[in-house]
């Protein structure tokens, strides 16, 4: 009888893999097999930290899209006109489109003729510049309402207020429009293509003699004309007083001899400054209004002939022009009171009056003038 054990596979493994380890070995292959062992376990290694990390990735932007979607606040920023605008992709990308909330709407120029209710501190200067305008085109707008003097408001007054710089005209019988745009200082093409003269050249017909009606109001841009005075003429002297008579009483009669002027000229006011207008032609304002109060002195800027002393009919009130003998002479307007007359001499210095608001006065002050035979001087060039 066999007294062995029966055979086993599974025993007989281990000694297989030995065996054939051995005979591997034997062959020399074994260095070959543990480099390539050695590298394929460090393979499989790589692989799962990679595999490991993006599924940790994922997992973390899944549970941050999680937490937006339940209701996070997103991020602003601010916009250039102070409105806050959303930071996200489609911002960060690129310029984003601003919603507006109002609407801007430009200013347009106004083409109409429009009227003004003078209220009580109204100046000329004040108007004009309300309106963006300059003070003579108020002037020339109103000439029947202030007869060119810029002394002229008055409350209550309603004046025409031009849309452009320039002159209104009335269109009078027989006129052409050749003339009256040479008169202004413009062409007829000015006048025409206005738009708020309502002028069309196909029907206009001959220039000469325009299809206009009389009485036809026409604003004449850019236009200019020559003003007509309102205060005292040039070159009232001690020889021709009586050229002032047109101004009202005050006027003098002829004078020989008297007192004559240094040529130089002092203040005729304790103030040295403005309260309201000043030294403008352009405007027709040929004087300075020199601040102060009622029954303050006004004094003689210089020596002279009293040529005029009394009320003015065309805005200055009570009014005083002295001759200095030497092709000047000084006017001082508005007074409250006159302490000279007509023919007397005066010296530099001397008071002649007190300050007052008579006549078309915005408050007191003293308007004054220094004339040369044939043109106005600028006070502001001869007092020291």
């Amino acid at each position: 009888m066999d007294n062995k054990p029966p055979s086993n596979q599974n025993n007989d493994s281990p000694g297989v893999i030995a065996r054939l380890v051995d005979t591997l070995l034997g062959i020399g292959l074994g260095e070959f097999l543990l480099r390539a062992g050695t590298t394929m376990l460090s393979i499989l290694l790589l692989a799962a930290v990679i595999w490991l990390l993006r599924l940790f990735y994922t997992q973390t932007a899944e549970a941050g899209n999680a937490v937006n979607a339940a209701g996070a606040v997103p991020t602003f920023a601010v916009s250039e006109i102070g409105d806050p605008i959303p930071v996200n992709e489609e911002t960060l990308g690129g310029i984003p489109r601003l919603a507006q909330v109002h609407t801007t709407i430009p200013s347009r120029p106004r083409q109409e003729v429009t009227q003004y209710t003078v209220v009580e501190g109204d100046t000329l200067f004040g108007i004009a510049e309300k309106f963006g305008l300059k003070p003579e085109t108020v002037l020339w707008g109103n000439y029947y309402v202030l007869q060119d003097n810029p002394h002229g408001l008055q409350p209550g007054q309603e004046l025409i207020i031009l849309p452009v710089n320039g002159t209104y005209h009335e269109w009078k019988q027989g006129e052409g429009l050749n003339g009256i745009s040479t008169y202004y200082g413009v062409t007829p093409e000015e006048i025409i293509n206005y738009p708020a003269n309502n002028l069309d050249i196909a029907t206009l017909g001959d220039f000469a003699n325009p299809n206009i009606e009389p009485g036809t109001w026409l604003i004449v841009p850019n236009g200019r004309r020559e003003y007509i005075t309102w205060s005292a003429p040039l070159g009232v002297t001690r020889e021709n007083p009586a050229s002032a008579r047109v101004l009202g009483p005050g006027a003098c009669d002829a004078v020989s001899g008297g007192a004559v002027g240094y040529g130089t000229f002092i203040w005729p006011a304790n103030n040295h400054h403005l309260s309201g207008f000043d030294y403008v032609p352009s405007a027709n304002h040929w004087g300075i209004d020199i601040a102060g109060n009622d029954g303050e002195g006004v004094y003689a800027t210089d020596a002279g002939v009293v040529v005029y002393a009394g009320w003015n009919n065309y805005g200055y009130g009570n009014m005083i022009m002295v001759d200095h003998g030497n092709n000047f002479q000084s006017l001082y307007a508005h007074l409250s009171g006159i302490n000279v007359g007509c023919g007397q001499s005066v010296g530099q210095g001397d008071v002649i009056g007190a300050i007052g608001n008579t006549g078309r006065s915005s408050g007191s002050h003293l308007h004054f003038e220094i004339r040369a035979i044939s043109s106005w001087v600028n006070p502001w060039d001869v007092l020291p």
